[in-house]
Order: C-alpha cells, then structure tokens, then sequence
C-alpha cells in the first residue's frame, strides 16, 4: 500500500510542476501607439548603438544620419527580424525537444481471485516501469538533425538582417538622390528666370521676336512644374526610408541625412571576380543556410535508417500475490515483420535530394546573378564617367565665357546659355550616378556583405534589442 501511495504521490507533484507559460493576448491598439512612438532619441536606441558601433563613430544621435547610423536603427526596431528572431526561438525549441529522453512508464494492474482457498488474500496487486532503450544512436541523429535546423535559422535571421539593410541602403539613396535633383531642380529654374529676364529686356529693344519670349517663359513653367514634382519624390522617398526602417515618418521630419560614399563608388578593379565572386560562394548566407539543412537531412535519413530495427524497452515490475511479493523484469522488442520503414526512409532521401537540387539552383542563380550585377556596374561606371567629362567640358566653357565677360569682351546674357547647360549636365551625372549606386547594390545583394567600408555591416543580435531576453525554453540549448 505505501508503494502505491509514494507512486501517486510523485505523479501528482509531476504533473504540478508542468505548468507551461501564459499566453499574451495582442492589443492592436498597443502595438499600434508603441509604433508611433518610436523615435530616434530613443534611449534604447542609443544604448545599443554605442555598443555595436565603433568608437571613432562619434556619439550617438549622429549629426548626420548616415547608412551605417540608419541600419542600426532597422536592427533596433524593424518587425520583420522580430518575425525572423521567433522562428529562430521556435527551431531552438525544437532542438531541446529533440534532445529529451523518452519518460519512463509506470503501470499499475490488479486483479481479483474468485476461488482463493481458505487462509489467503483474493487480491493481487502489480506495479511496473518501462524504460525505452535508444538503439542505434537514434536520439543522436535527432539531435545532430535539430542542431543543423538551429544553425540553419540562425543563418536565415542574419538573412534577414541582410535584406533589411539592403532595404535601408536602396531607400537611402533614393532619398539622397530625390534632394539631390530637387537641388538641380531649383538651379535649372534660377537659370531660367534669368534667361527669362533677359528675353524680356532684348524685347524692349527689338533684338528677339515675342514668340522668343513665350518659348523661355513656357520652359521657366515646366522647371518649375519639375520642383513641385520633385518635391514629391522627396517626401515619398523620406517615408519609404523611414518604413524600411521600421519607424513611423515624423521620426525622420527632424533627421539630416546624407551619405557621403555615394560620390565615391569603388572602382571596377575593386569588384574583380578574385576578390568578389569566391568569398560570395563561401560566405553567402542563403547558400550556407541550405548547407545545414542539407546536413540536416542527412541525419533525418540516418535516423529514419536507424528506425528500421527494433525499438527496445525494459520493464522491472513489482507483484504482491496473494501473500507472495515477487520481482518482475519485462523486455518488449517491436518485431519488424509488416514493414522496414520504407516509406519514411524513402521520404527522408527525397527531401535529401530535394535540398541538394535547391543547393546546386540557388548556387547556380548566384553566379549569374554576381556576374550580371558586375557587368552592370561596369556599364555604369563608365555611364558615370561619360557624364563626368561632359560635365568637366562645359564647366570649363562655362568659366572661360564668365573670364571673358569680366575683361568686357562678352555681354553678360552670353554665359545664361552655357550656365543651363551646365544644370542639365549636373542632372545627367546625377542620373548616372544613381544607375551605378543601383548596380553596386546590386553587387552587394549577389554576395549579401557591404563593399568596403561601406556601412551597415554590423551583426544581427539573436534576441530584441528593445526587450529583455525571454526565458523558459526558448534559448540556447545545453
């Protein structure tokens, strides 16, 4: 009887102690005003940047917002590395489940004997715990499978982290490059209204036809119908920027943001297939996350090798009868005669195979990929380069004729003409240079790392930076 009590006993505090977490219910309205709250200022921000950024950076706020400063700011706020932090605490889960031991199972039995003689109890009580033997090291390959899976999410949140930047890297030139034309927008139009002015006064003095003057003040409308445009650009890019950073637009109203390396695009040497196309095939991290699910499959198969021998328990068991106390050893061997596993074997080599096939396409689509966005930048440095001399000529012409007005040889109105020239070119090269920092990022995305000291390159943390880490079972396996 105390035997049957001290059993019960111990399943009952079992059970007790298995309360899992409670479940948080969403409040859209909540998450909702945490979104529109977040800020640049935010002391959070600030602490983790000082901590992932280096110390010639300067303190934080930066004066200026730059692409290494804004992608800091997508790591700290951006849901979808949230969204990319939970699978990773999800497959890690799995890894402990995987690494758990079978629990033991304990059966009870009794039973009643009708025609007991004179003298003896009709009552036989039993009692047994069965213990599941792992054969074959098949908790092994469950083990190496879920820790390949672990290492195979953690490559898809640094994934993540590498779309978000490249996300920040595209807005942010965008919005550079929308200022920017505003800029040109506004010098072609100050150009304009000079050569209006002049039209009118030649005018006056019977020099040009009013026709003349209709055509220069219809050109001077359409510079200016260019700025109200323009200006839309700006505010549409600011808030595409401030989405990609995971923020709400009035976080971004107050922000001076530049970005200085895009009047420096590295050179097409510095992008050469030695130093770009081999570390892009090692390092890239979709290719490394299909490695370790490659090698996760691998132990899926050894495991599902493994489960076509027998599965083994051991079962010690206690039994009162009838006056007499006796000890029982049970062992319990599944008999594979109907099947050999066939089926999930077969299923484990095809998902192996299909792994290896995704491998070879994504491999495959990468070097074509790199290769294209190389002869892309290619093509647009020497794009740049064109404007870049067309530029240096007028501008050159553009001071000679200003030189030869100030000694009296030229009318004032002979440098309005090259002066617009010089506007239109500016606009060229702007133009160019936005086809190669779209081609350079393109470089970038083939192998999924900035170039050079290009900023932004700093490692995902594996839990939110703007709450405590969680506990329970969701973190690093033992």
């Amino acid at each position: 009887m105390n035997v049957r009590l001290g059993w019960a006993a111990a399943l009952v505090a079992a059970a007790l102690g298995c309360a899992g977490p409670e479940a948080e219910e969403l409040d859209p309205a909540r998450s909702e005003s945490e979104f529109r709250s977040r800020t640049l200022s935010d002391p959070g921000l600030a602490r983790f940047a000082e901590a992932n950024r280096g110390k010639e950076s300067g303190p934080f706020p930066p004066e200026r917002w730059d692409l290494g400063a804004l992608t800091l700011v997508a790591f700290y706020y951006h849901p979808d590395l949230d969204l990319a932090r939970a699978r990773l605490t999800q497959v890690r889960a799995g890894r402990v489940t995987a690494g758990m031991w079978p629990n033991p199972v304990v059966g009870f039995e009794g039973s009643r004997v009708a025609n007991v003689e004179p003298g003896f109890t009709p009552w036989i009580y039993g009692a047994n715990l069965s213990f599941p033997v792992d054969t074959l090291w098949k908790r092994g390959y469950r083990v190496e499978e879920a820790d390949r899976l672990t290492e195979a999410g953690a490559l898809a949140l640094a994934e993540a982290g590498w779309k978000v930047r490249s996300r920040v890297r595209a807005a942010l030139a965008e919005h550079v490059f929308a200022a920017r034309e505003l800029g040109l927008r506004r010098a072609e139009e100050a150009a304009r209204e000079k050569v209006v002015r002049a039209m009118e006064r030649k005018l006056a003095l019977g020099d040009v036809f009013r026709l003349d003057v209709d055509v220069a003040q219809g050109d001077l409308l359409a510079s200016r119908l260019a700025i109200h445009t323009a200006e839309g650009k700006v505010a549409e890019s600011r808030a595409a920027l401030a989405s990609a950073l995971g923020v709400p637009a009035p976080a971004l109203r107050e922000a001076r943001i530049d970005w200085p390396e895009l009047d420096r695009p590295p050179s097409e040497e510095s992008l050469g297939a030695e130093t770009v196309l081999g570390p892009a095939l090692r390092s890239r991290l979709d290719l490394r996350a299909l490695l370790a699910e490659y090698r996760a499959s691998v132990s899926a198969l050894g495991r599902e090798m493994a489960s076509r021998f027998p599965d083994v328990s051991i079962a010690p068991g206690y039994t009162y009868d009838q006056g007499q106390k006796k000890l029982n050893l049970g062992l319990s061997v599944t008999i594979p005669i109907l099947n050999q596993n066939e089926g999930p074997i077969a299923e484990a080599e095809a998902r192996r195979r299909e792994v290896a096939a995704r491998f070879a396409a994504a491999q495959a689509g990468a070097i074509g990929e790199l290769e294209a966005a190389l002869e892309r930048y290619r093509a647009a440095l020497a794009e740049l380069g064109e404007a870049g001399k067309s530029l240096e000529l007028l501008s050159s012409r553009e001071r000679a004729l200003r030189r030869a007005v100030e000694l009296g040889d030229l009318e004032a109105t002979a440098v309005l003409g090259i002066a617009l020239e010089v506007v239109k070119a500016e606009q060229s090269r702007l133009e160019s240079l936005r086809h190669a920092e779209d081609a350079l990022g393109a470089v970038e995305d083939a192998v999924q790392r900035p170039h050079g000291a290009r900023g932004g390159g700093s490692a995902v943390p594996e839990t939110s930076p703007r709450e405590p880490a969680p506990r329970g079972g969701g973190g690093d396996p033992p």
